[in-house]
């Protein structure tokens, strides 16, 4: 469903230079082909990459006595979840691994999850883990079947690592999407958060800028620059499984301390878009929104990149007071920006 460009160094072209591409591909005659080339395929990369996902673990077999429910999104996991997880010693059950080329993401993985939160219950599994169709997010199911996203991965992952001695500095990149509740119960660890714009691209750049070795996102896109330049999602669940199996504790305890925010997205008609910060209007209503809110809520003001929309998020801890400020908010961006 698309073409991802890496350079020699592993991590993904900046969008300068697929810009760049882009329009030495659009030039009259910009590739000329004498002939087309089949790929060889070398079967050996396969045990190539389970045997990296199995290094990235303690030695020995940690998932042994694990009950594991995997939905491969009938996507790329499809080929290498359920052996890499029987090789580690888990007692695992697969659902979403027959792709066929039109099936992929089809009622199943990470964006619908249902058949995996019922598989977990019926079979009393430890744990469950939904794989998108690419395999580079992943998402945990716990041992009740609620679901626990990227920001309980990010909590539970740079805990682990913290309790390791490996978490240096003590801090996690996070999008602006990510809520609130995963900055508290990191604050608590005294680990901070920083923030960035969503996408994993926007990720990974902050977390080199700044030298921080973990991050992601909501949607379980994680990072974990010791093991790989971009999100893995099998990666993700084994590191997740193993974290589950050492702590001999469910994950539903595991995960308690993220406490959910109460969230609230209103999107606003708007007939131009200027920065936020040019609107004095705006700016003053904002203002008050985050004094309202103080250190319990989190305002977050944006366009949308495809309508004529203006976007108001905010997290806090009461949902009618949130639900008031976001519309009161809104009506002031309409008023001013003219829907």
């Amino acid at each position: 469903n698309g073409i991802k460009l890496f350079g020699a160094d592993g991590f993904k072209w900046d969008d300068a230079a697929e810009d760049d591409l882009e329009q030495r591909l659009a030039a009259p005659a910009a590739l000329e082909l004498d002939s087309v080339l089949e790929p060889e395929i070398d079967a050996s990369l396969a045990r190539f990459y389970l045997e990296h996902l199995e290094r990235s673990l303690p030695e020995g077999t940690p998932l042994d006595g694990l009950a594991v429910a995997l939905d491969c999104a009938n996507g790329a996991a499809s080929p290498f979840a359920r052996q890499l997880f029987e090789d580690l010693g888990a007692d695992v059950v697969v659902i979403g691994d027959r792709p066929n080329g039109e099936n992929i993401n089809l009622d199943c993985g990470s964006t619908r999850p249902e058949r995996l939160i019922e598989l977990v219950r019926e079979r009393r599994a430890d744990l469950g883990v939904a794989f998108d169709g690419d395999a580079d997010r992943a998402v945990l199911v716990d041992e009740t079947g609620a679901l626990q996203d990227g920001d309980s991965v990010l909590y539970l992952w740079a805990r682990e690592l913290q309790r390791q001695g490996r978490l240096e500095p003590a801090a996690v990149v996070a999008t602006t999407m990510s809520n609130l509740g995963l900055e508290h119960a990191l604050a608590r660890l005294e680990i901070d958060v920083v923030r960035c714009d969503v996408g994993d691209r926007a990720v990974v750049e902050t977390m080199r800028r700044d030298g921080i070795l973990l991050g992601g996102e909501q949607s379980g896109h994680i990072i974990h620059l010791g093991f790989g330049s971009t999100g893995d999602g099998l990666l993700t669940a084994v590191q997740m499984a193993a974290l589950v199996a050492r702590a001999d504790r469910p994950l539903s305890e595991l995960a308690a301390p993220v406490e959910r925010f109460p969230q609230i997205l209103v999107n606003v008609p708007v007939g131009s878009k200027p920065p936020f910060e040019t609107v004095p209007s705006i700016v003053e209503r904002a203002r008050a929104v985050e004094e309202r809110l103080g250190r319990d809520g989190r305002l977050l003001l944006r366009y949308s990149g495809t309508e004529p929309l203006a976007r108001v998020m905010i997290e806090g801890r009461d949902q009618q007071e949130i639900e008031a400020l976001a519309n009161e908010l809104a009506q002031e961006i309409g008023a001013s920006l003219g829907g």
